[in-house]
């Protein structure tokens, strides 16, 4: 297959900026400093600073800083944690390794984002957190969130893994609660050149808590206060995210004038059952993944319209095809089908567009003129078949 439009290209990132990059991998391959080394230090201070943060304690992956992080506010066994059921699943894996219980609960249709009118049904004296998941880059409301967990007496864990510099309501991703999670997985708005994360947090605490977990649990070197593991983000790894960091304001800004793109483009489809995922933070959507619900009034299906698409070389993505309370390994949960009907529809219509910093106009242009012809075509074959 000639792929034509990809779904993320990150090239266009990594070009311009490869000599920057190399000389940051020499640079620590010169210091030997490959384990908890400066580069590491200095972009944690770094990404924490540009999130309105005050500590980051840098990790292997966004899973981990999940786990390590919950386990650092002192979440773990007797705790319910509530969380959404349509997210990736390394959030469920995190809180399930922190040795807590997942308490699932739906989404607003509209934005994907978790409904905590839903969740304050499943609030009970065994409740000490919730994490609300800033999907596909845009933040769930800080206020509602606030007051949300301070009615309640909940402990806020963000899931920022796709909102790096995300804000609404005058709060950053990773500023609001107690602590959040980021993921550096490569595609990322800030992705690595391999797996990474951090967690950042403002109690002092919890970071001195989160600096020990990842490192065998040790207060200093061969002394350990507690059952930690190893979990550190590599030096290198760092220097890259470091030097990549001072451009992440300019890369979000091309997503988020790409996504106001799709918005126009797609306009005329709306009436014929297209439906972009709803925006309800203006700037502040750093737009990870641009995402459009293919609905039941739509001429063609889901699964037609990708086939179309890569047919014209153009990539998609289903985020995600499963709910986490409908996966096969989580079925000891008890939930079954029919218990988030609105995460149960989103997962059978939503359909992620290519989208990543610079991806043309006229890509996405082409991106849309596929889908209307589609569409077109698909209505003929209908009145055709209806005659």
């Amino acid at each position: 297959m000639n792929i034509k439009i990809p779904f993320v290209d990150l090239n266009f990132q990594h070009l311009p900026i490869q000599n920057k990059i190399h000389s940051a991998i020499q640079s620590v391959l010169s210091q030997g400093d490959f384990i908890l080394g400066k580069a590491l230090s200095d972009f944690e201070k770094a990404f924490a600073q540009i999130s309105h943060a005050e500590f980051g304690i840098g990790v292997a992956s966004g899973t981990d800083a999940i786990a390590l992080g919950l386990q650092a506010c002192n979440i773990g066994a007797g705790d319910e944690v509530i969380l959404p059921a349509n997210t990736f699943i390394a959030t469920l894996i995190g809180v399930i390794r922190a040795g807590a219980t997942p308490i699932l609960v739906d989404c607003h249709p509209q934005t994907a984002l978790i409904d905590l009118e839903a969740a304050l049904k499943f609030v009970t004296p065994r409740t000490k957190a919730i994490i609300p998941v800033h999907l596909y880059g845009q933040m769930v409301s800080p206020l509602e969130l606030l007051t949300f967990a301070e009615r309640n007496n909940l402990l806020i864990f963000e899931d920022a893994a796709q909102a790096h510099l995300a804000y609404r309501d005058g709060y950053r991703a990773g500023s609001v609660g107690t602590a959040a999670a980021f993921s550096f997985y490569p595609s990322k708005n800030l992705g690595a050149i391999g797996d990474g994360g951090i967690v950042l947090t403002t109690n002092a605490e919890v970071a001195q808590k989160m600096t020990r977990l990842r490192n065998y649990g040790a207060s200093y070197k061969y002394y350990h206060t507690d059952q930690g593991t190893n979990s550190r983000l590599d030096t290198l790894q760092a220097a890259v995210l470091l030097e990549k960091l001072p451009y992440l304001s300019e890369w979000n800004r091309q997503r988020l004038q790409i996504a106001q793109l799709y918005d126009s483009e797609l306009a005329p489809l709306i009436s014929q059952g297209i439906i972009p995922i709803q925006n309800q933070s203006g700037e502040g959507h750093v737009y990870h993944l641009y995402v459009v619900k293919i609905t039941e009034a739509c001429p063609i299906s889901r699964q037609d319209l990708q086939q179309r698409l890569v047919s014209a070389g153009i990539q998609t993505g289903i985020h995600y095809p499963v709910p986490c309370h409908l996966q096969p390994a989580f079925t000891h949960l008890g939930y079954q089908v029919g218990d988030f009907p609105h995460a149960e529809t989103l997962a059978k219509q939503i359909l992620s567009l290519p989208m990543y910093p610079g991806l043309t106009q006229s890509q996405v242009k082409e991106v849309v003129a596929v889908i209307a012809e589609a569409f077109s075509e698909q209505k003929l074959v209908m009145v055709n078949t209806n005659s």
